[in-house]
């Protein structure tokens, strides 16, 4: 029952995110246009275009992203122990915005963006594995203290980037590309960042009964013959594929992958084999509605990041709060 109330939440707010607007689409016109997308005439209509070459890209690519980044954080979350755990602990987030912005300095977009903040993210959790593994192991925490340097590393090379661009013309570009939109998806982006997020994601999912077990511990998991090393690393990886990804199209997007595996456990409990598609279904719905206040509350529209971030923030303030007293009322 809950699975199908989390797809017709996520297909109500599909609906809407296409609908909302500054020209808004009336819910009937929009579905007769999906419905018969297959035969578009050559020259299409104000609405026409609006639904298939504007709203319909930006909600698809919301949709696959937000599923990626909620569903990431699950992993993180089960993999640390920790429920403040977010996919931005590994510097990747820092790392591909380092590569975007980089991109955007010389000049180049499209493809030549998407592959600088990809390659930039997968180069960060490089250095965060080489910088943490001792003796050819790593634990958590110090998994954690590397993402934490390699992450302020790249956000000061972002510093220089900004420091040296033109404040007339790449300078916005990149402050606003940094604060995360989906102003410029088109369905070039969706086919470009599919696959990634996909491939990200199934591997957590196949994965998901190791993480269970490695959110025992590394200790009882390794007493239970589960390689922690390899699967620990695997679900970064998962992870990084995810969140470069959605950076590369989107700048960068935080607190989606702290809030929403939050609200998922009230669901759905503690158990990743369905913490992780819940978590999905969710993160898909929260941000098409949160981008579709970002692009309907006022006339300007609002980054997607600074907006997660003003909801986001509030809400992990009430989970310290409530476990903080939770703690204490056990004492």
């Amino acid at each position: 029952m809950i699975y199908i109330i989390l797809v017709m939440a996520l297909a109500a707010s599909m609906v809407i995110g296409i609908c909302a607007g500054q020209y808004p689409v009336a819910p009937g016109k929009v579905l007769s246009i999906l419905a018969g997308w297959g035969e578009r005439p050559p020259t299409l209509s104000m609405d026409e275009r609006i639904v298939t070459l504007l709203r319909g890209p930006r909600i698809v690519l919301v949709a696959i992203c937000g599923a990626g980044l909620a569903i990431s954080g699950a992993a993180m979350q089960g993999v640390f122990r920790n429920p403040l755990a977010a996919p931005e602990l590994l510097g990747v987030s820092s790392g591909a915005a380092f590569g975007g912005a980089t991109a955007i300095l010389a000049g180049f977009g499209g493809a030549m963006l998407l592959g600088g903040a990809f390659t930039a993210g997968l180069l960060a959790l490089v250095m965060v594995g080489a910088i943490s593994r001792v003796n050819g192991r790593s634990d958590t925490t110090t998994v954690i203290l590397t993402g934490v340097i390699v992450g302020a590393f790249f956000s000061a090379l972002v510093s220089i980037t900004q420091l040296l661009a033109d404040p007339y013309n790449s300078l916005p570009a990149i402050v606003f590309w940094l604060m995360g939109s989906f102003a410029t998806a088109t369905w070039d982006k969706v086919l470009l960042a599919t696959p990634a997020i996909f491939v990200g994601g199934g591997l957590l999912w196949m994965i998901r009964f190791r993480i269970n077990i490695l959110s025992l511990g590394d200790e009882e998991a390794g007493s239970l013959g589960v390689p922690v090393e390899r699967d620990r690393w695997l679900i970064f990886f998962g992870v990084t594929l995810v969140i470069a990804t959605t950076v590369s199209v989107a700048g960068i997007i935080g607190w989606v992958g702290i809030v929403v595996p939050h609200v998922a456990r009230l669901l759905i409990g503690q158990d990743h084999r369905h913490l992780l598609p819940a978590s999905a279904l969710l993160g898909a719905s929260y941000l098409c509605i949160v981008d579709t206040l970002a692009r309907g509350a006022t006339s300007t529209e609002v980054p997607l990041g600074v907006l997660t971030a003003v909801i986001g923030a509030p809400f992990v303030a009430f989970l310290l709060r409530r476990r903080h007293t939770a703690e204490e009322d056990m004492a």
